[in-house]
């Protein structure tokens, strides 16, 4: 009966332990992860080589290097939560350096296929970790695989310059495009570059860059009159700020969980 009961014990394990195994990689591949739950990180950065600023709610504000020379110009972040890593464009404007946050080191540096040299935002995408680049003087985005391979260029309708700012909404798979005038906007796009709506933003920020939180559905975006980024809701009313040091600029921002399966 002894023996009996052990098998049975041992048999409950492995099956436990498999069943575990299964769910843990299920989860990893078939939904490229799985976020933690908790605040979002939110990541700023100047457009100088000024470390880039790890900012959450209720903790102590954290620095990642940027590993640039002094004579180096970021143009934009982009934060992939499933890989925990940071994606900085910098000058010129096709050179992307994929900074791993934890161990705060380079990771590796790639350059992107037909696109042009030049400043411009950019957004990832969580599903296939495909990347979206502000074109620098068209109303276009540049799509690239992780590795930097060109897929496809979009035609934004209706833009007649190139966007201030890109997010991605990870839910909806939609673009949320930055755009300036007489008063700043947040136009939705679909895939193909169609513009689906807009809305205008109630205080003055900074053309620079856009960041989304797909879960609390708010927008990211630098402050103008303070040093701060201003988070929005989708009717463009400013619900928050986040203080950032005066010492440091804040051109840049993109925002994330930390996730529970880091993927390589």
């Amino acid at each position: 009966m002894q023996r009996l009961t052990t098998g049975v014990t041992r048999e409950t394990t492995r099956k436990h332990s498999l069943l575990l195994a299964t769910t843990l990689t299920a989860a990893a591949l078939g939904m490229g992860g799985c976020a933690t739950p908790g605040p979002n990180h939110t990541y700023v950065a100047a457009t100088d080589s000024a470390p880039i600023l790890d900012l959450t709610t209720g903790a102590s504000m954290t620095e990642v290097p940027s590993h640039l020379l002094t004579s180096d110009d970021i143009y934009g972040i982009a934060y992939d939560p499933f890989t925990d890593h940071l994606f900085v464009r910098i000058a010129p404007g096709n050179c992307i350096r994929v900074i791993d946050r934890p161990a705060r080191a380079i990771k590796r540096d790639f350059k992107v296929e037909d696109l042009p040299d030049g400043p411009g935002d950019l957004a990832i995408r969580s599903s296939d970790r495909h990347l979206f680049f502000i074109h620098p003087i068209e109303p276009v985005l540049v799509e690239s695989t992780l590795f930097g391979k060109h897929v496809r260029d979009i035609l934004l309708e209706t833009l007649q310059g190139p966007p201030a700012g890109i997010a991605y909404d990870q839910k909806r798979d939609q673009f949320l495009i930055l755009t300036g005038g007489d008063l700043a906007q947040v136009i939705t796009f679909s895939l193909n570059g169609k513009r689906l709506n807009a809305v205008g933003l109630d205080c003055n920020v900074l053309l620079t860059a856009l960041a989304f939180d797909s879960v609390a559905r708010e927008l990211y975006v630098p402050l103008h009159d303070e040093s701060a980024i201003g988070v929005f809701d989708l009717k463009g009313h400013l619900l928050r700020t986040l203080p950032i040091p005066a010492t440091q600029g804040r051109d840049h921002v993109d925002v994330g969980p930390r996730s529970l399966f880091r993927l390589f």
